[in-house]
């Protein structure tokens, strides 16, 4: 079986990408491959950040591999936070940065923001890049308790409730991340002839 390192320590996404991938391949994750040194993260794209930390895998570990990078972009501030999402108000408290977030955002009329990840995938000496986009609008307030991060501010277009009032199966089904791994799984069965 053909095996692959996801550069991530999140057990979740890494269940949720195994279970894409099927039987096509091992997804192994950094601490299963007993890798503990913090990859560095400085670029300012998702491309940039994702291709950073699988070029750092390939580098130290000549393993094949992939990683992402996500956040969340709101057109009328400019694209902020975009790949500073995790630490918008300068920490890592996501309470804090959701607070920021609507309060830079006020009572501005356009409310349009999108969720983007994007995969960054290092196999047989290529680099390919898959990303995954999903529109919606930011709320006022916070609805609903399940996911995590800014998922109770946002409402995906064609939906009336936010990612936080979904059962996280739905969610799944049509994440911004769901989006970029069916091209990165879609990618590696054509690869194989599968």
């Amino acid at each position: 079986m053909n095996k692959l390192v996801f550069a991530t320590n999140n057990q979740h996404k890494l269940s949720e990408v195994q279970a894409m991938v099927g039987k096509l391949f091992t997804i192994s994750s950094l601490a299963d491959m007993d890798i503990i040194e913090d990859i560095p993260e400085t670029a300012d794209t998702f491309e940039g950040n994702a291709s950073q930390k699988s070029a750092y895998i390939l580098h130290h570990y000549q393993l094949d591999c992939f990683a992402d990078d996500s956040g969340l972009e709101v057109e009328a501030l400019q694209n902020e936070p975009g790949v500073f999402s995790a630490r918008y108000s300068g920490t890592r408290n996501m309470e804090a940065n959701i607070d920021l977030l609507l309060s830079r955002l006020g009572n501005n009329m356009n409310r349009n923001a999108r969720f983007r990840t994007v995969i960054s995938l290092r196999i047989d000496g290529e680099h390919h890049l898959f990303e995954g986009t999903i529109n919606g609008i930011i709320t006022d307030e916070r609805i609903g308790i399940e996911g995590f991060g800014y998922d109770p501010i946002f409402i995906p277009n064609g939906y009336d409730k936010t990612f936080a009032e979904m059962a996280p199966e739905e969610k799944n089904s049509i994440s911004h991340r769901a989006i970029a791994t069916a091209k990165l799984v879609s990618f590696l069965k054509d690869r194989n002839n599968i």
